[in-house]
């Protein structure tokens, strides 16, 4: 594709920072690699209920349905945390994810050789070079099954479901597989199956399709052992998929062992067009001030590039240029371990002048 149009959509806190400095990113890929990109703003989470009294606007949504992408920064913060749960910032997120019919959520965790000593886990544990791929379910479960308020025996009750249907379960398991076979054709598949009916339909679903995959190493994990396990051994893993909820909680707890939240990007895919965003929140405490890491936005848009472009060797550039950048020893406050650091705008600078040349 020699011209790529961007829905951009910078959100709340650190995320209009952290976006800038992707895009700054994108632009030097685009020099260097011979395409252009026009990118165009769209309202999302807080910011959007200040504007327009929603979330996710329509026009938004239209916005990101006529683009090729969609790279988007945080949501949320104190300031919207009253509201109720239909008009939050977070529903944008949920509403924009079923809207683009966006399934499945890759999150690499890789940690970066430079930032070994960065993660909390001894060298012994961690070892070398980690790559894990955790594939998370997006519009199903419990964040999207019914809620509510009730009475109970008197009392004030409320109740979330979760609820998945073999076919949700199906697509989101051959993302898994077929990942898979692009790196060490091992998925560890991880659920509640000894207490929650919906996980029960997970495993039966994932070991039935499992037979169409007979070179694919499949495991099964309870969600309790999944986390103990990626602290005491995180090497065992390649491929993680689950569901929405014990994906959101895995993932995160998988960017600590790198080292930071801040190093983690994400790609959302499935029938409509791609969404990009770093893991992290939008950081309201720190916004503004020019310490936000924008590494793992300037990383979601290398996935970007791979995922809805094939951009192959675009993105194999920006994640060198990461890579030389922290080997130089150029550190944000999350990552410096009280050591010098530099700016936002400073990081990305430099990451893009390293995708333009040595």
């Amino acid at each position: 594709m020699d011209h790529m149009r961007i829905a951009l959509l910078p959100g709340d806190g650190i995320g209009p920072e952290v976006t800038k400095e992707a895009v700054r990113v994108l632009d030097a890929a685009a020099k260097g690699f011979g395409f252009t990109v026009s990118t165009e703003e769209g309202l999302i989470g807080g910011c959007a209920i200040d504007r327009t009294g929603v979330p996710l606007p329509e026009q938004t949504l239209s916005l990101c349905k006529s683009c090729d992408a969609v790279l988007m920064g945080a949501v949320g913060g104190p300031k919207w945390d009253g509201l109720e749960g239909a008009l939050r910032p977070e529903a944008g997120l949920l509403g924009i994810r079923a809207g683009l019919g966006l399934f499945a959520n890759l999150r690499p965790a890789i940690v970066h050789g430079a930032l070994i000593g960065a993660s909390p886990l001894r060298p012994g544990i961690l070892g070398g070079h980690l790559d894990i791929l955790i594939v998370r379910e997006l519009t199903g479960g419990i964040y999207f099954g019914e809620r509510g308020r009730i009475k109970k025996d008197g009392a004030e009750a409320a109740f979330d479901t979760e609820l998945y249907t073999a076919p949700e379960i199906e697509r989101i398991a051959r993302v898994a597989f077929n990942s898979a076979r692009k790196r060490s054709r091992r998925v560890c598949s991880v659920d509640k199956a000894n207490v929650l009916e919906s996980s029960r339909l997970w495993r039966e679903t994932v070991t039935r399709l499992h037979a169409k995959y007979p070179d694919i190493a499949l495991e099964h994990m309870y969600v309790d052992n999944a986390a103990m396990q990626l602290v005491r051994n995180p090497h065992q893993f390649d491929v993680v998929v689950t569901s929405n909820m014990f994906g959101d909680i895995l993932s995160d707890l998988a960017s600590q062992i790198t080292g930071s939240i801040g190093m983690l990007p994400s790609a959302s895919i499935g029938s409509g067009t791609g969404l990009y965003e770093p893991v992290h929140g939008s950081a309201p405490d720190i916004a503004g001030k020019s310490v936000a890491n924008p590494l793992a936005a300037v990383l979601s848009v290398s996935m970007m590039l791979t995922h809805s472009f094939g951009m192959t060797e675009a993105s194999a550039a920006i994640e060198n240029a990461v890579k030389k950048v922290l080997d130089e020893g150029l550190r944000t406050p999350d990552i410096a371990a009280g050591g010098p650091c530099v700016t936002t705008q400073e990081m990305g600078e430099r990451v893009a002048a390293c995708v333009l040349g040595p």
